[in-house]
This record gives C-alpha cells, structure tokens and sequence, in this order.
C-alpha cells in the first residue's frame, strides 16, 4: 500500500508542475467572425491580436471555395500593429478561408485559418479552401484509438461481467494496468489525430504548428468538441482505474467503465457516420453500437489470451464459458448494426466493387468471417469439450490468432470512418443536414 501512494503522489506532483507558456501571438478579434455568415457582403476581413505583430509574405489571404484570392495586400490599422486588416474584392454568395501568418514579438511565426461564408453557411474549418481529407497516418492513428478503447473495455468488461469478484491479486494487477495504460494511450492517441486533422486543414510543417491557432478546430468542429470531451473523459477514466489499484476498491472500475462506454461514442459523432447526406440518429447509434460492441469484443479477447490464461490457470475454463456467453450477443449486435450500416451507406449491390468505400467495406466483410468461423469454432467445438471438463491443447494460440484478426477487423473500420460513402440523391424526413467535422 505504501508503494502504491508513493507512486500516486510521484504522479500527481508531476502533473501539477507549472508548464511555461509560449508568448506567440493568439488571434482575439477576427472581424467576420468565425465561421460566421453576414448577410452583408464584407469589404474587409479585420484581425486583432493580443500582442504587436510584423506582416510577412502571405500574412493575410482569403480565398473563396474555388481557389480565387479575393484579398488585397494587408495593412496595419492601429498604430500598436495589433490588427491587421485586408481588403475584398469579387465577393459573391459563397463560404471563404481566411488564412493568416504573423511574426510573433519572440520570433516566432503563428499561423491559423478560419471560415466565413456570405449568403452561405459556413465550411467547416477543416473543409477550409487548401485543407487535404484524411491520409493514411490518419486511419493508422484511429486504428490505434480504436485498439486503445478495445483495451479499455475489454479489460474492464472481463473484470466486471466475466470474471468471479474474487479474484488473485496478480490478475487485478495486470487488468488493472491493462486498463490504465489503454486509457492513458487513448488520451494520447486522441492528441495526435487531432494534431494530425489540424495539420491537414492548416498545411504546416509540424515545427510551424507547434505555435500554429488550433482553437477553430477544437471548437468549431465536430471532430475538435469530440477530442476535448473524449480527452477529458479518458483522463478521468485513468484516474478511477489508478485510485480502483491504489485503494483496492473494484467499485471504482464501474464509474471507469460506464464513462468509457459513453464517451466511445465521440468516436462515431467525429467520423462520417455523422456528417454523410443520409445520416440520421438512427445510424450514429447504430454505428456508435457497432463500434462499443466491437471493442468489447476485441479487447475482450486480448485480455481472455494475454491476461487470465497465462496468469490465472485455475479461472480459464470459467473465464472462456463466460466470454463465450458474452461474445455471442455482441457478434449478434455486430451483425445486425452492420448489416443495417451497410445497407444505409451502399443501397446498390454495384456500390460494394465499384467505389472505394465499398471495396474496403469486402475486405472487412472477409476478416469478419474468417473471425466470425474461428469464434464460431471455439463456440461449437471448444466450448462443450470444457463444459465437460475436458481441456484442449493449444486453445491460447487459438485464442492469439481470433485475437489477432479482431484487431485487423478495428484497423479496417478505422479506414471506413475516415472514408465517405458514395454520394447519392436523399430525401424525406430523416435526412439530417450536414454537420461541421
């Protein structure tokens, strides 16, 4: 126990150690506003600073959606060179990009963009005009979320709906530290793709975007407010799975897990699942269901193989039957949220080889099965062989290789969700409008 509080407060002193701040300049008063929409063409974009700037190449641009540059050279305006102004021209009803560079009073270039748009709503900012879609780091960076969330609730989910309440202390450990570090790398993770979803819209080296302007993006886009919350939300878990190890208290891995199942929903609400044409609640359930079911899944199967069986030889044939009970229903939740996804996004057969989404989505259908027939395997076949107290050799390799393609299978969801769905004509009450990302 003294171990443990040593630990705990070595980590709490770490984290109150005062950070220094960087003294670049911070955008306060742009002038449209962000992601405004005047219903008066404007003659000026305004930017005011909290600190004296110097106007460099490219320090103020504004370009319609089409790629036009619609500003003038810029200016200062006060006499303290804390805002700058621009000029317009050729102003018709469209969304605009404003982009901005300024040397900062230490020297450094901050840089950031935002969207207006006149007549028009405004593009989200990171559909601003120069702003490249999702890139292969991305999906790699969503996979990692999505393998970190499966740790999460699986080890949870085996804590508290699989295994015995008494346990050996040494797997309370492990799940405990499991848990810790799926979630601590959640908040991690969740950093990165949001640097990375900045840097796309912003096209900046990443020494220039350590002082670039992120706030429009953290609070002007669905995907930013869904990183703040979940960033929180998984600190908070990592917290009540420290104090559930440091004071033994299994109570505390509830709280830990029902915010974990919760806030797995920003995951959906950031993606297209949210924004494509057809979107409607019903199918940011579904996909949000799909999603939860596919990590407990997942991540269950990681902590049944790596965890219980090596450290807990006498709970494996109870941990097994147990999961088995468990995974049967949330295959069947897999099933049925995908199969209604899938009908949603792709109504024509042809959609499934004739658009990328759809080529990606076979090849999540394929690991699928060879995952659902090597469950389907351990379900049939394994399951009544321990029920009868029989124990097969080899069954923890078996469970390596389904553990295995369960992660492939969240590696190929996270490139759908970075992905659109081919775009068709909707109409009827359950089209929702389209949302900032």
């Amino acid at each position: 126990m003294r171990r443990r509080l040593a630990v705990g407060v070595a980590v709490l002193a770490a984290l109150a150690l005062p950070a220094s701040a960087l003294a670049h300049a911070t955008l306060l008063h742009p002038s449209p506003a962000y992601q405004s929409r005047p219903g008066v063409a404007p003659r000026e974009v305004v930017l005011g600073f909290d600190q004296s700037v110097g106007i460099i190449p490219h320090s103020l641009d504004v370009f319609a959606a089409d790629g036009r540059k619609v500003s003038g050279p810029p200016a200062f305006v006060s006499a303290d060179h804390r805002t700058v102004r621009v000029a317009l021209s050729g102003i018709v009803r469209a969304g605009y990009t404003v982009r901005w560079r300024v040397l900062s009073s230490d020297g450094h270039v901050g840089s950031g963009l935002y969207t207006f748009g006149y007549g028009v709503a405004a593009p989200a900012p990171t559909s601003a005009y120069g702003a490249s879609g999702p890139t292969w780091t991305d999906d790699v960076v969503r996979w990692a979320y999505f393998v970190c969330l499966a740790l999460v609730l699986g080890s949870l989910g085996m804590r508290l709906l699989v295994l015995p309440r008494s346990i050996p202390d040494r797997l309370s450990h492990w799940l405990h530290v499991v848990a810790g570090v799926g979630a601590l790398a959640a908040v991690d993770v969740g950093i990165v793709a949001f640097v990375l979803r900045a840097e796309d819209a912003l096209q900046l080296p990443f020494v220039a975007l350590m002082y670039g302007d992120l706030s429009p993006f953290a609070t002007k886009t669905r995907f930013g407010v869904a990183f703040v919350a979940m960033t929180l939300g998984f600190a908070f878990v990592s917290a009540l799975v420290f104090l559930s190890w440091l004071f033994e208290r299994r109570a505390l891995l509830w709280g830990a897990f029902a915010i974990s199942v919760g806030f797995a929903s920003g995951l959906s609400l950031s993606g297209h699942a949210a924004v494509e044409p057809n979107a409607w609640w019903l199918s940011q359930v579904a996909d949000y269901v799909h999603l939860l079911a596919a990590s407990l899944w997942a991540g269950g199967l990681v902590a049944l193989a790596l965890v219980v069986w090596p450290i807990a030889p006498e709970l494996r044939r109870g941990a097994f039957l147990g999961f088995s009970r468990l995974a049967t229903v949330l295959i069947g939740v897999l099933i049925v949220a995908g199969t209604y996804l899938s009908i949603l996004r792709l109504p024509a057969v042809s959609d499934l080889w004739s658009s990328s989404y759809g080529r990606t989505l076979l090849i999540k259908l394929a690991i699928v099965s060879v995952a659902l027939c090597w469950g389907a395997l351990h379900h049939f076949v394994v399951r009544p062989r321990l029920e009868r107290g029989e124990t097969p050799g080899g069954l923890r390799r078996s469970l390596l290789g389904e553990s295995t393609i369960a992660v492939a299978v969240l590696l190929v969801a996270a490139i759908l969700v970075n992905s659109a769905p081919p775009p068709r004509a909707v109409s009827g009450p359950t089209q929702a409008a389209p949302a900032s990302r």
